[in-house]
């Protein structure tokens, strides 16, 4: 990490997960890491299962959703590399979504800038974006909404 090696470059940290408008918070983000010399950071979340009746079960469905999250991840950092030039830091956590956006963020000081794409929908923007910015959660960093209706030449004018 950048407070590791005396790298001081500035961390978009973007949520992984299989949703369009996280395609764009990562454009953004990507954009944005390589117009300021910055760098870009994955979290992958691999959530709690609801299936507790059988414990070997509730394993196995652990098991799957983590190497899911690790297959995303790594293929959304191969994507990272081709728009920066550079890998990305990544981290795979266990929990609540929020939870761990929030530990994350608290625990790592190099990140600087939390990017999410909000869904375009009339639903909302989106769960995570809801439970963040609607839920009393108060961030050491700025937190960019992109929204999730933009096309990559649009986000590309934006950066």
């Amino acid at each position: 990490m950048a407070s590791e090696g005396g790298d001081d470059r500035r961390v978009f940290l973007v949520v992984a997960d299989e949703t369009r408008e996280m395609h764009n918070a990562l454009r953004f983000a990507c954009r944005r890491a390589v117009h300021t010399d910055g760098q870009v950071a994955l979290l992958g979340v691999v959530e709690p299962t609801e299936f507790k009746h059988w414990l070997g079960v509730g394993r196995v469905m652990e098991e799957e959703a983590r190497a899911a999250v690790e297959a995303r991840v790594n293929a959304l950092a191969g994507e990272v590399f081709e728009m920066t030039g550079a890998m990305p830091t990544v981290y795979i956590r266990s929990g609540k979504r929020r939870d761990e956006v929030v530990g994350l963020i608290e625990e790592e000081p190099a990140i600087k800038l939390l990017v999410l794409g909000m869904a375009a929908g009339p639903e909302g923007p989106g769960p995570l974006v809801n439970s963040l910015i609607g839920g009393g959660v108060v961030l050491r960093v700025p937190v960019t909404l992109v929204p999730g209706g933009l096309e990559a030449e649009e986000i590309d004018a934006l950066t």
